[in-house]
């Protein structure tokens, strides 16, 4: 139902934006938020992006680095990375909000930040 793609490997400084798109319902409905994860480590929420009036918000770590934006005509969310740092390498994931829950995941897709 969710479905990211766009990671890949990049050096350090350079860009990468991630796509999420859903195939059975109107993202516009659904606050939209990406997370990361390292193996061993506690997935983190790195940004969303509200249904309601398209307020984003950002952690700490991607702050003025990372940017979500949302385009309704093809039901996609995306995530432009730039200025990456070898500490950004993880895997993405993609998720749909529902009265606060996330409700629907994406498969994840692995960047890695590497020169």
């Amino acid at each position: 139902q969710l479905q990211a793609s766009g990671g890949g490997l990049a050096q350090p400084g350079g860009s990468l934006r991630l796509s999420c798109v859903a195939s059975t319902f109107s993202l516009d409905l659904y606050a939209i938020g990406w997370f990361r994860q390292v193996p061993g480590k506690e997935r983190e929420q790195i940004s969303c992006i509200s249904s309601y009036d398209g307020s984003t918000t950002y952690a700490d770590s991607v702050k003025c680095r990372f940017t979500i934006s949302k385009d309704n005509a093809k039901n996609t969310v995306y995530l432009q990375m730039d200025s990456l740092k070898p500490e950004d390498t993880a895997v993405y994931y993609c998720a749909a909000a529902s009265g606060g829950t996330y409700v629907y995941w994406g498969q994840g897709t692995q960047v890695t930040v590497s020169s």
